[in-house]
């Protein structure tokens, strides 16, 4: 799992919902990089882009509210990150309903993700729990 204790936020709900999407997007890369029949590839991906465009509006939705709580000051810079981000999930939704799912769109899908992931709760997100630990809070 590509998990890493050093994205742990210090906020339970949070971490545990990374924790998830980690979970998640490790088993799709390791998919992905194996030598399957198309079909069950093709299922995975379906798999996924539905987990994805569900848990990270569920996901997004939580931490946005920690963040208005918390009075966080980036919030807005926040929230339009997770926007683009959702935007993108469903660029790869449309593009798989067109049925134009290519083994090279598949990978590129897969690496945006896990670019993404690690980006957004590395740094990102990190910020969130300094900011709760700044205040005195529980992080």
């Amino acid at each position: 799992m590509m998990w890493k204790e050093r994205y742990r936020v210090g906020v339970d709900l949070i971490d545990e919902q990374h924790i998830e999407l980690f979970k998640r997007l490790s088993h799709f890369i390791q998919i992905v990089q194996n030598d399957i029949a198309w079909e069950d590839k093709m299922a995975e991906v379906q798999e996924t882009l539905d987990f994805m465009a569900d848990y990270v509006v569920y996901h997004f939705d939580d931490e946005e509210k920690l963040q208005a709580e918390i009075n966080y000051p980036d919030i807005e810079i926040h929230k339009e990150a997770h926007r683009v981000f959702k935007e993108g999930i469903n660029s790869y939704v449309e593009i798989f309903e067109q049925g134009e799912f290519t083994e090279e769109k598949i990978k590129e899908f897969s690496a945006k993700l896990m670019t993404w992931l690690i980006m957004h709760v590395g740094k990102m997100d990190q910020k969130i729990g300094q900011y709760v630990r700044e205040k005195g809070g529980q992080a």
